[in-house]
């Protein structure tokens, strides 16, 4: 369905077990599925140039294990090779050998993760010695999942590693809901704010499989402003459509004054939405988001300018 809607980067993770099985597969299970979908992908394609995605080191979201010393061990050249050869192989069985060219990343760990309440940043003199093991696939890079929160500097130091792509989700998701609740306290200060944090709650209690199995204490704080952000998967409940709207309709017949934004947002946040359009409150948000999602560009400065 992806392919056939037009998507041209896919990534083949197979990596969870189905129903029955361990949390983590062999090598050989997750290569032998991923070559089975690769020639379904191949099949729905229409002869266009599909670029793939594999590995058998995709984290879920917070939930690594970290090493003896506290840091999140990274892949070794020896296990990505080792992940490469099983698809090699895989990919020939299946007969989609022909492929090899169009694989495009190839995801392992590189020391980046994050917790509930913790971000395990990455030591930046860390090289897990990766870019040698690319070399042996044309058109392969690295790719880096739960990247969200790090110091901006490792961004740049990724890049130098390798990892040309380098994924984000939770941390945007988590400044979008940062926004909401700080519009919601704003309006608290003159009694019209919406509840929004009280209707989230309730609607979390009431239907907790978005973030049960997530965070192991199951206390209100990790549900509301927990890094992994599970909240996300409530906004396009309809309870939560209908607060965000009732918040927007009450932002737009009052303008915030400076001094109660300072209360909320940073600098930085306020400074960004003077230059965007739209509404106060929607500047406000696509601002927050945009600071979040702002270490991603490691171009220099004079790049950045011109």
């Amino acid at each position: 369905s992806y392919v056939e809607a037009g998507f041209e980067k896919i990534h083949l993770d197979c990596t969870e077990g189905c129903a029955g099985e361990g949390a983590q597969l062999p090598d050989a299970v997750t290569a032998t599925r991923t070559a089975n979908l690769a020639r379904v992908c191949e099949e729905a394609s229409g002869g266009k140039d599909i670029l793939y995605v594999i590995g058998t080191e995709v984290p879920p979201p917070g939930g690594a294990r970290v090493d003896e010393s506290g840091d999140i061990p990274a892949t070794t050249p020896q296990s990505a090779l080792a992940t490469l050869d099983a698809h090699e192989k895989a990919f020939k069985s299946e007969g989609v050998s022909d492929i090899k060219s169009r694989i495009a990343g190839l995801v392992v760990q590189p020391g980046v993760e994050f917790t509930p309440m913790q971000v395990h940043h990455m030591p930046m003199e860390r090289d897990p010695g990766l870019r040698e093991v690319m070399m042996r696939w044309p058109s392969l890079c690295l790719e880096a999942h739960s990247t969200d929160y790090q110091d901006p500097k490792v961004y740049a130091r990724l890049s130098e590693l390798g990892f040309a792509f380098q994924k984000v989700g939770p941390a945007l998701t988590f400044a979008y809901r940062q926004a909401l609740y700080a519009l919601d306290i704003a309006l608290g200060f003159s009694g019209k704010n919406v509840g929004l944090v009280n209707t989230m709650e309730r609607l979390m209690q009431s239907e907790p499989k978005h973030w049960q199995g997530h965070y192991a204490s199951g206390n209100r704080i990790d549900r509301h402003v927990g890094l992994a952000d599970r909240i996300r998967y409530y906004w396009p409940h309809p309870q939560a459509q209908k607060a965000v709207l009732a918040l927007r309709q009450r932002l737009a017949e009052i303008a915030l004054p400076d001094p109660l934004l300072w209360q909320v947002f940073s600098p930085q946040v306020l400074e960004r939405a003077e230059c965007l359009e739209g509404t106060q409150a929607q500047r406000l948000i696509d601002a927050q988001i945009e600071i979040a999602l702002d270490p991603y560009d490691i171009r220099d400065e004079e790049t950045k300018v011109g």
